[in-house]
């Protein structure tokens, strides 16, 4: 059957965005005690808090993800083969595995000759913030597994499947998404938004060649976790 078209793909793909954004607040006006006030002051003080972005990210994440497997659903998909949940083959594997390390190394090179920092200011707060609560364990978890799998689902599964219809036009499709990907990371400087831009290229590339978002779900945490570790780094001995 055929997917959702374009401008459908769109609607129901804000539609989730919104729905999981609102999902995320409600659970943080919870979490501080219902007190608006209280909220407000945290996050205008601690933008990166590391409890508030676990917190933010399981909420969303699992709520996009559960709207946008009922709308595939809806269009009477098995939810899992729509978002492209299939598995890779061994081949694909072993490029992606290729490409990413190339990518990980090239990146930290441009960023070292352009003078920029490794490991982005608002990972350090959100490293230290959780430290001081106790919530290291969980923030892996929400940085290595969680967030790759829902931001891979809605981009290069849910968006995906909607707007890369043909190998002639593929591209395109591709870039358009890679672009929205990189604009929603908002707490990226604009060199930092460059290289979000060029992984979710590459990350569609691999999506593209691969039919599976499991794999690319796997690179994006592997990408995560390269991160991570840099973060670490960075706090406990280059502080």
């Amino acid at each position: 059957m055929a997917p959702w078209g374009y401008l459908t793909t769109l609607v129901w793909g804000v539609l989730a965005f919104v729905l999981a954004q609102v999902a995320g607040a409600l659970v943080l006006y919870w979490w501080y005690g219902s007190n608006l006030q209280d909220l407000l002051e945290l996050l205008r003080s601690r933008p990166y808090d590391g409890v508030a972005l676990v917190l933010g990210t399981f909420a969303t994440n699992f709520v996009e993800v559960a709207v946008l497997a009922g709308f595939a659903a809806l269009k009477r998909w098995n939810p899992a083969e729509y978002l492209g949940l299939v598995p890779w083959r061994t081949a694909d594997l072993k490029l992606a595995l290729s490409a990413l390390a190339i990518f990980l190394l090239a990146g930290d090179a441009a960023l070292y000759l352009a003078g920029q920092d490794l490991v982005p200011p608002f990972q350090i707060k959100a490293y230290e913030t959780a430290r001081e609560s106790g919530w290291l364990p969980v923030l892996a978890i929400a940085t290595i597994i969680v967030a790759p799998a829902g931001e891979e689902l809605f981009f290069r599964g849910f968006l995906f499947r909607g707007w890369v219809r043909s190998s002639r036009y593929a591209w395109i499709g591709i870039v358009v998404i890679s672009i929205i990907f990189a604009t929603l990371h908002f707490q990226y400087d604009l060199f930092g938004r460059f290289q979000v831009l060029a992984i979710g290229l590459l990350l569609g590339w691999l999506r593209y060649r691969s039919g599976s978002t499991a794999l690319t779900i796997l690179c994006h945490g592997l990408f995560n976790l390269e991160s991570s570790l840099e973060t670490i780094i960075k706090v406990h001995w280059f502080p």
